[in-house]
C-alpha cells in the first residue's frame, strides 16, 4: 500500500525509500483485468498439489484440473506426423535417419527452406513465413469450397490470442461517450473482457440464450446496441464459434443474420473460430463467417469487415505449447492493414516452430503419401473420443438433480448450471465472495476437482455455472462428473 506524505517522509528521515511503482501508482486498467482460467482458484490448486507432493493429507489423492483447454496435459498424445517433422525440423540431421517416413523428411526439407538460414532457429518476417502463409491461404480455400484467399491477408500470430488482441488495438479509440465499445457474448472467454479493461475500451454484454442451447440472438444484439450508443460509440461485433465456454455451434442461418445485423450497424466482425475442427452434435456443422460472407454477395462479401482467428492448440491437434495461429482480415482498408503489420513487428515475428506446425495443421498428409493413414486414424481417434466425451459430460450431469447442462454441441467444454441453495449463497456473500467461487472452492478443497466459476464468464444475474473442459481420459473424466455430481448433491444438504 502506497505511503502517506507524512509516512514518506518518515521513510526517508529512516534512509528508506517508497518503491517507484506501487499497486497505487501503476497503470490502473491493469489492475482492472481479471482471467477467471488461471484466476484464484488455480492457484489455489497449485497449492494443493504442492501440499500433497509434501504428504499433506487430503480426502483426494491427486488435484485434477479441468479449467483450461489443455489437451496434452490431460494426456491426449500428439498426433504423431505433426511431431515427425518439427523433430526433423529442430534437428536437420535426423534427416538422414530411416526412422522417419520420406514424406516427413520432405515436408521438413521444404519448411527449413523457407526458414532465415534454413533454420527454425532465425527471426522470420512480422507477419510470418511467406510459404506459411500461402499453405494458410490454400487450406482456407479448400475449407470454403474453393472462395479465394490471399496470402497477403494473412498474419501468423502467437496463438489465436495475440492476433485477436491486436485486431482489438486497432479498434480502440475515443474517450468519455466517444470510446470503442465492443460487443462479446456473456458466457465469454476472459480474453476478451480482460484485452478490453486493458485497452480501455468499453466491454459490451450480448447474452446468449440459454434456454434454446445457448443460441444467438439478432434481438439480443439489438437491445445491447441500443443500450452502448448511450454511453459509447460501439464500434465492434465478436462471435465465438464453435461456443467457449458454451459449446454451441452457430447455424448458417443465424451467422447471415449476424453479418446483415453488423453490416446494417456499421460494426467490424471478429469471428473466433479456433474450434471449428471440434464439432460433435448430430445436425451441427462449421460454417466460416468467411465462406458465409462471400456466398451472401454484394453488398455484404464486397464491403463488411471481418477478421478470422484459428489456432493450433484446439481441434485434434491440442499444441497449445507450441503457440501458433493465424488471423485472415476480410475487407479491412488497406492502409490500417499497414499499421497492423507494424504493430505486429514490434514483437519482430511469431515463434517459427509454431508456424512450422501451423503449416503441418493447415496442409496435413495427403491421401498418397506415407503417413496419411497414420494420420488420418490418430485425428479421427482423438475427435471420437472428444464426441464420446460431450455426450457422457451432457448425459451424468443432466441426470444429476440440481444440474442442468446444454449439449456440447462442440469445442472441448461444458458450461453446466447449478442450483446453489440460499444458505450457501448467504454464506458466499459473508466471505465476499461470488456463490459459484465459492461452490467451486469447496469442490476444489473437498475433490481435487478443478473447475473455473461461471461468473469469470459472465451469467445472467442470479444463474450459477462453472465451465470445465471435456479433455480428461474417458474412464477418468466419468469419474470426475460422478464425484462432481455427488458433491452438489452434499453441498446442497450441507446448506439446506
Amino acid at each position: 500500500m502506497a505511503l502517506s506524505t507524512g509516512d514518506q517522509s518518515q521513510a526517508v528521515r529512516n534512509g528508506l525509500r517508497t518503491k517507484v511503482l506501487t499497486l497505487h501508482s501503476m497503470n490502473p486498467r491493469v489492475r482492472r483485468v481479471e482471467y477467471a482460467v488461471r484466476g484464484p482458484i488455480v492457484q489455489r490448486a497449485l497449492e494443493l498439489e504442492q501440499e500433497l507432493r509434501q504428504g499433506v493429507k487430503k480426502p483426494f489423492t491427486e488435484v485434477i484440473r479441468a479449467n483450461i483447454g489443455d489437451a496434452q496435459a490431460m494426456g491426449q498424445r500428439p498426433i504423431t506426423f505433426l511431431r515427425q517433422v518439427l523433430a526433423l525440423c529442430v534437428n536437420p540431421d535426423l534427416l538422414t535417419s530411416p526412422s522417419f517416413p520420406d514424406d516427413a523428411k520432405k515436408r521438413a526439407e521444404r519448411i527449413l527452406q523457407a526458414c532465415g538460414g534454413h533454420s527454425l532457429g532465425a527471426y522470420s518476417v512480422s507477419s510470418g513465413i511467406q510459404l506459411i502463409r500461402e499453405d494458410v491461404a490454400q487450406y482456407i480455400e479448400r475449407r470454403d469450397g474453393g472462395i479465394p484467399a490471399d496470402p497477403n491477408n494473412v498474419f501468423l500470430s502467437t496463438g489465436a490470442s495475440d492476433a485477436i488482441v491486436t485486431v482489438l488495438k486497432l479498434l480502440v479509440a475515443g474517450e468519455g461517450h466517444t470510446r470503442t465499445g465492443v460487443l462479446i457474448p456473456i458466457p465469454q472467454y476472459p480474453l476478451y473482457s480482460a484485452t478490453l479493461a486493458e485497452l480501455g475500451a468499453v466491454q459490451v454484454d450480448y447474452y446468449l440464450d440459454e434456454e434454446r442451447a445457448w443460441a444467438l440472438d439478432v434481438s439480443e444484439l439489438h437491445r445491447a446496441l441500443c443500450q452502448a450508443r448511450g454511453h459509447c460509440h460501439p464500434r465492434a461485433l465478436c462471435v465465438i464459434n464453435p461456443g467457449n465456454p458454451t459449446g454451441q455451434v452457430q447455424t448458417r442461418e443465424c451467422i447471415e443474420a449476424v453479418i446483415r445485423f453488423a453490416f446494417e450497424e456499421r460494426l467490424f466482425l471478429l469471428a473466433d473460430e479456433v474450434y471449428q475442427d471440434n464439432v460433435y452434435a448430430a445436425g451441427s456443422q462449421f460454417h466460416s463467417f468467411k465462406k458465409v460472407l462471400m456466398e451472401m454477395g454484394p453488398p455484404y462479401a464486397g464491403q463488411q469487415e471481418l477478421a478470422s482467428f484459428h489456432s493450433t492448440s484446439k481441434g485434434y491437434m491440442g499444441e497449445c505449447g507450441f503457440r501458433g495461429g493465424y488471423v485472415e482480415v476480410v475487407n479491412m482498408d488497406a492502409a490500417v492493414q499497414q499499421q497492423m503489420l507494424k504493430l505486429m513487428s514490434v514483437r519482430l515475428c511469431p515463434p517459427v516452430p509454431g508456424q512450422a506446425l501451423l503449416d503441418l495443421v493447415v496442409s496435413p498428409p495427403a491421401p498418397t503419401d506415407p503417413s496419411f493413414a497414420q494420420f488420418q486414424a490418430e485425428r479421427q481417434a482423438v475427435l471420437a473420443e472428444l464426441a464420446a466425451k460431450a455426450k457422457l459430460t451432457e448425459q451424468v450431469f443432466n441426470e444429476a438433480p440440481g444440474i442442468s447442462c446444454n449439449p456440447v454441441q462442440g469445442a472441448m467444454y461444458s458450461f453446466p448450471r447449478v442450483q446453489l441453495p440460499p444458505r450457501a449463497v448467504e454464506r458466499a456473500q459473508e466471505l465476499g465472495l461470488a456463490p459459484d467461487m465459492f461452490f467451486c472452492l469447496r469442490l476444489l478443497e473437498e475433490t481435487g476437482i478443478c473447475v473455473v466459476p461461471g461468473s469469470g464468464f459472465g451469467q445472467r444475474e442470479g444463474t450459477y455455472h462453472f465451465r470445465m473442459t471435456i479433455l480428461p481420459p474417458l474412464e477418468k473424466l466419468r469419474l470426475l462428473l460422478e464425484k462432481l455430481s455427488r458433491f452438489h448433491a452434499k453441498f446442497t444438504l450441507e446448506y439446506s
